[in-house]
């Protein structure tokens, strides 16, 4: 029976198009020897973490319930979440960036639930429970973190994107699968490999996503804090990966002060980071997070924003002065000689909203197939329609139910007959309905009367453009179909004889009845699987402080493993050393 995940609140207010990544963790698909994997890089970790990760760390490992000994399971993460206002929900490998940006805004911490491979216990590039759980977990239970880690979901989520984010996306996801696919051709991933060079190597001015992801990486991957002379991790691509959170140590990986140009610093996922960025405290993440902020559109709008929503052929919003909100494709403006958008499009359905909230009779069902309007100032008068009061609107002929012709500054022309308004809380106009309309710029058309009705969005400029709708419920974005997804492996005779192995010495470990003894399970290792190496380390873990001679026997069996794979000598080391120290678990 798969453990699936309790919901809570947060859970339960999430909005359909970010429920549709979550699945169910199916706690039973996990091996015995994934609970080996488990067990070994926590405790290597702990053990070399306990010097150099920030003691937030090791702190919040107790908080969060996290057990060394065995792979967590949501249900009990999420009943221990739930004390510090946080949940965790489980995924299918890489999800969208601002999808994973806006889980973090609810105070949803997404975690791909599938374990790295014995062969790829050092590292992998594909988001796994290693890295979810032991990495980002426990630092959430320190309250200025966490903040941090909201506000750049609430931030982030809002970031506009290229299409080659979006392509990017699709092949590192592509990449991860297939790296940890167990039977997968080289040559797939070698062709996987050179789309993401292909991709790296267009030299594109770098989109909002790209320079917040960017800052995502250095501080909640591959964060450092403290001093440039004696940083700690934080960092859970650090703290998750038993290799780098000791490379990232050494003089061989430059310490930089942490400072908004992070977001300038590109990185590659697949290979170690040669530069690491220290930041004082957590309070100074949001400082520069906010910096970053304020020169997004989100909070800059004009046509550099609307243009980045053009550029990126996906779902975005503008904010106008009003507050008026339209949500859609653009495809279109019109700027004056002083770059001010005078005019927009969107095609293919589109909703108006105020304040996150859709206007009533303005859904996609009412513009199925695009929005356009003017902006700016009328032409000879000295107010924006939206600062009219109701004896200007008088006085310059704006009645309901009559005929009206007015001229923008920017020489943009609009007639028609004037059917109704709708005023925002504040008693403004933010949006009037014209039959009968005819729009003018120069010598085009810009919307006929046997269009139908026409709906002018009443605004002077745009304040603000940012990714996704206003309303999350105005579209269906449940449309989540990725052509890869991770396989589930099926297991040779031979392998499910080594799962029975490894769960025997978990048993004797947990004091249960067991299928073989420690030494009939050694014998069939030496001879039935020669290569394996963390099994014998188990055993050698619960031997050898009582019984010399089966001990010697691990030792000279490891050691002729080390000859023959040298590549993984050091992690046996590593094994040997936590056992000698009688290293004891938090």
């Amino acid at each position: 029976m798969s453990l699936n995940i309790e919901s809570n609140p947060l859970i339960d207010k999430l909005p359909p198009h970010l429920k549709q990544f979550i699945k169910p963790q199916d706690y039973d698909d996990y091996t015995p020897v994934d609970q080996a994997v488990w067990r070994y890089v926590m405790r290597k970790n702990i053990n070399s973490l306990t010097q150099v990760a920030h003691n937030s760390y090791l702190n919040g490992l107790k908080k969060t319930g996290i057990s060394i000994n065995d792979i967590p399971s949501m249900y009990g993460m999420n009943r221990i979440l739930k004390e510090i206002g946080w949940a965790a929900v489980a995924v299918d490998g890489f999800i969208p960036p601002n999808a994973f940006m806006e889980f973090q805004a609810y105070n949803i911490l997404v975690i791909a639930s599938d374990i790295r491979q014995l062969e790829n216990i050092e590292y992998t590039p594909a988001p796994d429970i290693i890295h979810e759980a032991a990495g980002h977990a426990p630092i959430i239970a320190n309250p200025d973190y966490a903040e941090y880690l909201r506000r750049f979901g609430k931030i982030g989520c809002k970031a506009i994107s290229s299409k080659k984010d979006y392509d990017m996306y699709e092949a590192v996801r592509m990449l991860s699968i297939l790296k940890e696919a167990h039977d997968t051709d080289p040559k797939d991933i070698e062709d996987a490999q050179k789309r993401i060079e292909e991709l790296q190597n267009q030299k594109d001015e770098p989109s909002e996503m790209a320079l917040i992801r960017n800052l995502h990486w250095w501080t909640v991957e591959y964060g450092l804090i403290g001093t440039t002379d004696d940083p700690k991790i934080y960092g859970a691509g650090l703290l998750s990966s038993i290799g780098e959170s000791e490379w990232c140590m050494t003089d061989k990986v430059k310490k930089l002060p942490y400072s908004p140009e992070a977001a300038s610093q590109d990185f590659d996922i697949t290979k170690p980071q040669p530069q690491l960025f220290v930041t004082p405290d957590f309070a100074y993440l949001c400082q520069v997070l906010e910096e970053f902020a304020d020169t997004m559109a989100l909070r800059k709008g004009g046509h550099k924003g609307l243009a980045k929503l053009i550029e990126s052929q996906n779902l975005g919003t503008i904010e106008l002065s009003t507050g008026l909100q339209i949500s859609g494709v653009f495809t279109r403006m019109i700027k004056n000689e002083d770059n001010e958008v005078i005019y927009f499009e969107t095609t293919g359905p589109t909703a108006l909203s105020f304040r996150e909230k859709e206007l009533i009779g303005h859904g996609i069902d009412a513009h199925p197939n695009g929005f356009r309007s003017p902006l700016g100032k009328l032409k000879g008068i000295n107010l924006a329609i939206e600062n009219m009061s109701p004896r200007d609107l008088k006085a310059y002929n704006f009645y309901d139910g009559e005929y009206i012709e007015f001229e923008f500054e920017s020489g943009i022309t609009v007639a028609g007959n004037n059917i109704t308004g709708m005023r925002n809380i504040q008693g403004e106009l933010i949006l009037i309905q014209f039959s009968e309309c005819t729009i003018k710029y120069k010598d085009e058309l810009l919307f006929k009367p046997e269009w139908g009705t026409f709906d002018f969005a009443v605004g002077k400029e745009i304040v603000s453009a940012f990714s996704g709708p206003a309303d999350d419920y105005s579209f269906d974005l449940v449309t989540h179909n990725p052509e890869l997804v991770t396989a589930k492996r099926t297991y040779s005779e031979k392998e499910q004889e080594l799962h029975d192995l490894y769960q025997s010495v978990r048993n004797v470990r947990e004091g249960k009845n067991t299928k073989f003894s420690l030494e009939a399970v050694f014998d069939i290792l030496r001879t039935d699987h020669k290569n394996d190496w963390l099994l014998p380390l188990e055993i050698y873990e619960l031997v050898h402080d009582r019984d010399t001679t089966f001990s010697n026997k691990i030792l000279d069996h490891l050691k002729n493993i080390k000859t023959e794979r040298p590549n993984i000598s050091h992690l046996i080391e590593s094994g040997l050393k936590i056992v000698k120290t009688n290293y004891t678990e938090v």
